[in-house]
């Protein structure tokens, strides 16, 4: 059985590919594939493996020996899925391979927003410091976190995992109602807003998810509200957050995504990097942990696997 990687360069150095290898005959890894190289790179092979590229109807329409798609992620976006299921082609994805290392890029975050590290680092190198009349800068005051009420979208591992080590602050911790669903009898994100400390959003993007926070609600926000956003770019609108920062809104904001990545054209959260913000931006690596890398290769050798 042949399987090819569209886009290897996306595990980065380090990986071991042999549980791979192990469940293929022959293995050809490509570093990146460009959309003119899909149809010839996925012809005459059973297992196409690929994190971003794009997959779409008529690519699958031509390659008739392909029997699945390895997606490195858990987002399934880049592939025509009901193309896919017409033509009998099998898409599996990864989940949950990298819930430590994304939980701790959260705890990072909210960590940093609470002791307003953005703006003081901006002050130490500034020199602040060392121009201050006493031993210490107070401004701008730390947020302690114990005793805080932090906001969760999303339930699944990711969610359950940052509620237990935010417990293990002394944070109070409280679910939303799924976006979109009727019958959850949870308080739903509107109604949890005036009251949260702390937003962290673990959510997929869909139609009920997309702009979820945005100009209309932030305004029930409190204004040293912190909101952290490791799921997907446009759940939080970004530009309704960097102007509810700049207007004392919101007491911080910092994300791991954009809408779009890399953000080629530039984006005006990463403008606003200079300002005197209580502001993070990441570059979509909450995930990247040599161990979580390396998790993602043994979940799809699993789904290899199961095709046998």
């Amino acid at each position: 059985m042949k399987a090819v990687i569209l886009d290897s360069d996306s595990l980065g150095e380090g990986v071991d590919l042999s549980p791979i290898e192990n469940q293929v005959g022959e293995l050809v890894c490509y570093p990146l594939t460009s959309p003119k190289q899909v149809d010839e790179r996925i012809q005459n092979t059973e297992v196409v493996i690929t994190n971003k590229v794009v997959l779409n109807k008529e690519s699958l329409e031509k390659a008739e020996q392909l029997k699945l798609i390895c997606v490195l992620a858990t987002g399934m976006n880049n592939v025509d899925l009901k193309a896919a299921e017409k033509l009998g082609i099998s898409v599996r994805n990864v989940e949950a391979y990298g819930t430590p290392s994304v939980v701790q890029h959260t705890l990072m975050m909210m960590l940093s927003l609470a002791t307003k590290m953005p703006v003081m680092q901006k002050r130490m190198a500034a020199g602040d410091w060392q121009k201050s009349p006493l031993f210490t800068l107070l401004d701008p005051p730390t947020f302690q976190l114990e005793g805080k009420h932090l906001v969760i979208v999303g339930s699944g591992e990711l969610g359950q995992a940052v509620k237990k080590q935010a417990e293990a602050l002394g944070m109070r911790v409280t679910f939303t109602a799924r976006p979109g669903k009727a019958d959850d009898s949870r308080p739903s994100f509107d109604e949890l807003l005036p009251e949260a400390d702390v937003i962290s959003l673990h959510c997929p993007l869909t139609d009920e998810t997309k702009g979820l926070l945005n100009r209309q609600n932030i305004k029930h926000c409190q204004p040293h509200t912190l909101v952290i956003n490791n799921a997907r770019g446009g759940i939080a609108n970004e530009h309704d957050m960097l102007d509810a920062l700049r207007k004392g809104q919101i007491g911080g904001y910092a994300t791991d995504v954009l809408p779009q990545e890399p953000p080629k054209d530039g984006h005006p959260l990463l403008d606003a990097l200079n300002e005197p913000l209580n502001l993070i931006v990441t570059p979509h690596n909450a995930w990247t942990s040599p161990e979580a890398r390396q998790r993602i290769i043994e979940l799809t050798a699993e789904n290899i696997s199961a095709l046998k």
